[in-house]
């Protein structure tokens, strides 16, 4: 397969509950070495470059047992999911016991079939990899005690909702800066040489397995973040960070492996200068959500190369559903966004359906919810025209200034940006509010002069004839309706 494109399209599953469905629709048990070509064909979709089996390794019998045991979770299970049954609750698929697939779900040999069947279709496989905490039964805290922080009886006693004993010693549970120690997981110390050489081993194990892997919150094992978050307890921290040490080494074995980061706080600039391809955009999500057109246009001001590594994203295992928080109008507004714009795009199975339930992701069945078949022709088709375009494939990304009229100041609902290929020129106009916008668009091409140019819509059939000395001088002028768009392939 060739090297990855420089603006991957990734599609999450839940692994085990997509599983769970598929054996209920084939009246049979269904792994990942058993599912059949037309599953593979429904996701494996026309611009689709890579799938995210979200949740494939061995799960915690012992972090299911707390799972089962806190109210609090218990209430989200049934709120999520009325009819609930003792067998949906699987255990959380980031508490993981060990970095093996899960042999309910099909093994390392079931996992070997799926990629197979993704790279015959010219996808991707991605995986998960929880870099700062274990399961509270996972071998290391026997095996390789000198790989997580560790507490002392008086810590116990003290404090035992932040730390547990396992095999005569004491361990902190894992936690973040910001909140409660989690209380079905043990914090890894991202400070102890142990640890970085179990990191590149597990990496690269999993670079074995796939092309690409999700590090799920990659910012608590920076060392700023860690050393805030256990101080002294971690010991001192090492001369170098935890990611530019641990990811050079995994590509000494597999060069194009990719490396996507869950991150927050505004550190996904810093994560990609210490090795990350792509991280999550949480800035973009909640503008969209919302602000906006104002708020997002000046994010978009950033950097090109930054955003280049960003990952656009309209709702995933962790967010609640598009269809849920959003208008119809709004959501394919956003969709349109998200999904032509430059760097990663992330979609989660469910969300072109209409899926309103986000289950948690311990649980291995969902409720049923009908299908939005407007909503998912939509999807599709927006997905295979931008796919079909090439705008992704490595054309040149601008973002776009949007002008009015001193009496009419509703251009600025308007944002916009071009894409550039060496045959191909696309435009796209996004209007963020619910109100119609009228404004102009100067566009960057300026061999556009000298007779009528044609603009095509990718979504419909329209076409229009425009005047390219006006379109470079001037600009296109646009009117659109509230939560309307264009996107134009532009004629040279």
């Amino acid at each position: 397969m060739t090297a990855w494109p420089e603006h991957p399209v990734i599609y999450e599953i839940n692994t085990i509950i997509w599983l769970g469905e598929l054996s209920s629709r084939y009246g049979h048990p269904v792994t990942l070495g058993e599912i059949p070509e037309a599953a593979w064909d429904e996701v494996a979709l026309p611009g689709v470059d890579a799938v995210w089996l979200m949740g494939v390794w061995e799960r915690s019998p012992a972090g299911l047992e707390i799972a089962l045991r806190d109210a609090s979770l218990q209430e989200s299970f049934r709120a999520a999911l009325p009819d609930l049954r003792p067998e949906d609750v699987a255990g959380s698929p980031y508490c993981v016991r060990n970095y093996v697939v899960d042999t309910s779900l099909g093994g390392p040999e079931g996992l070997a079939a799926a990629r197979a069947q993704l790279a015959a279709r010219s996808v991707r496989l991605i995986l998960d990899y929880v870099p700062n905490h274990v399961a509270p039964d996972h071998p290391w805290l026997t095996e390789r005690p000198g790989c997580l922080v560790q507490g002392t009886p008086d810590d116990l006693a003290r404090d035992p909702a932040a730390f547990l004993e396992a095999g005569g010693k004491v361990f902190a549970r894992g936690r973040d800066p910001y909140f409660a120690p989690w209380p079905d997981v043990v914090q890894l110390n991202a400070f102890s040489d142990e640890l970085r050489t179990a990191a590149v081993d597990t990496l690269t194990s999993i670079a074995d397995q796939a092309d690409g892997v999700r590090c799920d919150m990659a910012m608590l094992l920076m060392t700023d973040v860690f050393a805030k978050t256990w101080g002294e307890r971690a010991g001192t921290a090492q001369a170098e960070d935890f990611w530019p040490y641990t990811i050079p080494k995994v590509r000494e074995r597999h060069p194009d492996f990719l490396f996507v980061a869950e991150a927050y706080w505004d550190l996904e600039w810093a994560l990609q200068q210490q090795g990350f391809d792509h991280c999550y955009d949480k800035r973009l999500y909640d503008r969209l959500l919302h602000e906006g057109a104002d708020s997002v246009h000046g994010h978009l001001q950033a950097d090109v190369r930054y955003q280049r590594g960003l990952v656009r994203f309209l709702e995933n295992h962790d967010e609640p559903r598009a269809a849920a928080t959003l208008s119809p109008e709004r959501e394919r507004a956003a969709a349109v966004t998200i999904a032509t714009l430059s760097g990663a795009t992330l979609w989660h199975e469910g969300q072109f359906e209409g899926r309103k339930v986000r289950p948690p992701v311990f649980l291995s069945r969902r409720p049923e919810e009908p299908v939005d078949k407007e909503l998912l022709a939509f999807h599709h088709q927006l997905l295979a025209a931008v796919a079909s375009s090439g705008m992704r494939t490595g054309g040149e990304w601008q973002l776009l200034d949007c002008t009015g009229w001193p009496d009419n100041p509703t251009h600025e609902n308007l944002v916009a940006w071009s894409w550039t290929t060496d045959s191909r020129r696309h435009l796209v106009v996004v209007n963020l509010s619910e109100q119609p916008a009228q404004g102009r668009v100067r566009l960057p091409w300026t061999d556009l002069r000298g007779g009528s140019r044609q603009l095509t819509e990718l979504l419909s059939e329209l076409t229009y004839d425009r005047d390219g000395d006006e379109l470079v001088d001037a600009g296109l002028y646009v009117e659109l309706e509230g939560l309307r768009w264009h996107l134009l392939a532009v004629m040279p």
